[in-house]
């Protein structure tokens, strides 16, 4: 089943052309990734999917209906929820402060809102750190809140948003797992990120845009060897 669909989304900021007709889903259960040079276009593809921004031309789709048009509000209301490239918590308020504005929106109640914030904690690594202060966590710390506070809705699909971006290794692999164990839970992920090494152990299938287009869409191993791909990557005496 196609959970996100995006049919011929294009976006023009004045005479700039960020997406031009471009069409791909994810379906229920699947990870998805979003690759491609910077400036490629990828996060204004997410901007328009989680309602930060409407399309100038095509429809976006989510779970049967069409979104594109409504608020980031009535997006995530319906489960679809994304994360920033450039994490900012609330800086002076606590990790489980954070986590709970999430939660808010599917529990009104003060304690109710708190208890769901903490398994939300506890599942991406920062359960014992619910008191300590947002702006006092590290870089990992505070883009693993980034995602707790998104998991904290309680979406359907994840946005996920270079959210390995200046991890070391082993706080990447870690990141690694935990987007599987949220796919195993039934959370669909749809993931930008630079780290190739990542992106192809964790996709069922890769979409590539470049210069606002899709250039390659397919299985890990066989975007990696398009001619498309390494030339947009690496320019043309690599081609």
């Amino acid at each position: 089943m196609k959970l996100l669909e995006f049919r011929g989304v294009g976006k023009s900021f004045g005479g700039l052309r960020a997406s031009d007709d471009v069409s791909f889903s994810v379906g229920d259960g699947e990870i998805v990734g979003l690759i491609g040079p910077n400036g490629a276009g990828k996060t204004t593809l997410f901007a328009m999917a989680s309602g930060f921004l409407p399309p100038t031309d095509g429809e976006i789709w989510f779970a049967g209906r069409r979104v594109d048009g409504q608020g980031a509000a009535q997006i995530c209301a319906a489960g679809l929820v994304r994360t920033f490239q450039i994490v900012k918590p609330f800086g002076e308020m606590t990790v489980l402060e954070n986590a709970m504005i999430g939660a808010f929106l599917r529990h009104p109640r003060r304690d109710d809102a708190a208890e769901a914030a903490m398994k939300v904690l506890r599942r991406v690594g920062l359960g014992g750190r619910e008191h300590q202060v947002a702006r006092t966590l590290t870089l990992s710390g505070r883009k693993r809140l980034e995602v707790a506070k998104a998991l904290a809705t309680q979406p359907r699909l994840l946005l996920l948003d270079e959210v390995m971006a200046g991890l070391t290794t082993v706080e990447t692999a870690d990141m690694v797992a935990l987007v599987l164990d949220l796919r195993r839970t039934g959370i669909s992920v749809l993931i930008i990120e630079h780290n190739m090494k990542a992106v192809m152990q964790l996709s069922d299938r890769i979409v590539v845009v470049h210069h606002g287009r899709k250039i390659s869409e397919g299985e890990p191993n066989a975007v990696a060897n398009d001619p498309e791909v390494v030339k947009a990557y690496l320019g043309e005496a690599h081609a």
